[in-house]
């Protein structure tokens, strides 16, 4: 059963907290941790992931007894470091104590091939290692649909700022195979087997039903869930989204069924089914929320 901390609030701060004292997590003494947040733009949540969120997430770590925190990530909108320095992560890392990486930074030592042998990337695709060389990852996400092609952007696609769009001194631009692919959403899901969260924040305080990643039809989803399972994660968020009325491909057949989704589950990362997934909630308020969320998952 893949548990997943479902609170229902506006101030992200409070409601993180909560999620993770719902989870009870321990794992963390002594980790070197890397948190890997939504920086594809510097665009304001849920364009992109909120400072009192990885404030909040990087405070909690320290608390937990992590030996050393590094955030990090590689932008598909923007120049990395610009848009993190846009975002404030640099003055955030001397306030809190983290280190940064700027993936766009890597030399070709810091990138790793990952192959797999019934995958639809047709060389594999290179992944940070920065984040393959920590001890324990923590995904800090947002809630959005994706008009370029993935349809919704959560966990399982948050992944994607961790493959390099091209290696220094190689000509592949792995980018470009993707977003150019009839199978992008199962390779979106395939980039996670090379990947293994610890644990997995979703800031759905705001959330974009519609356009996305950058910008969209915002509504108020009042929701911080936490987990460590990308699939439950990604089927709940999927839920919430369906609830405010979304997208007509996002809207379209069970959510297990989702091509991101589905393939996560071929591949063995998550829940296979609705029935896995266990919302657990702090209060009366969240409580009925989640059923209204869980009905929409059960009905598929």
């Amino acid at each position: 059963m893949s548990k997943v901390a479902f609170v229902k609030t506006r101030d992200r701060i409070s409601g993180l907290n909560s999620a993770l004292n719902l989870l009870g997590i321990s794992q963390m003494q002594g980790k070197d941790i890397f948190v890997k947040p939504n920086y594809n733009s510097a665009d304001p949540a849920p364009g992109s992931t909120h400072n009192d969120v990885l404030r909040t997430l990087v405070r909690r770590l320290w608390d937990l007894g992590a030996s050393r925190i590094t955030v990090g990530d590689r932008s598909g909108m923007g120049d990395t470091r610009q848009v993190m320095e846009t975002k404030g992560v640099f003055g955030l890392a001397d306030e809190l104590g983290f280190q940064t990486s700027v993936f766009d930074e890597l030399d070709a030592s810091g990138w790793a091939h990952i192959g797999l042998a019934d995958g639809h990337w047709t060389r594999g695709f290179a992944a940070a290692r920065p984040i393959l060389a920590a001890s324990a990852l923590v995904q800090t996400c947002c809630l959005k649909t994706h008009r370029f092609g993935g349809h919704v952007t959560l966990s399982l696609k948050n992944t994607v700022g961790m493959v390099a769009k091209q290696v220094p001194g190689e000509s592949y631009n792995y980018m470009s195979e993707l977003h150019s692919s009839p199978h992008q959403r199962r390779m979106i899901a395939e980039i996670n087997t090379a990947f293994q969260p610890d644990l997995i924040v979703l800031d759905g305080v705001l959330a974009f039903v519609d356009g996305g990643p950058d910008k969209g039809t915002q509504v108020d989803a009042e929701v911080m869930l936490a987990g460590n399972d990308p699939v439950a994660i990604d089927a709940v968020g999927t839920a919430v989204l369906r609830h405010f009325g979304t997208t007509a491909a996002v809207s379209q057949g069970p959510i297990f069924e989702q091509e991101q989704i589905a393939r996560a589950v071929e591949l063995g990362l998550g829940a296979k089914s609705p029935a896995e997934i266990q919302l657990v909630t702090p209060d009366a308020e969240s409580e009925a929320y989640a059923a209204e969320i869980q009905a929409i998952l059960t009905q598929g």
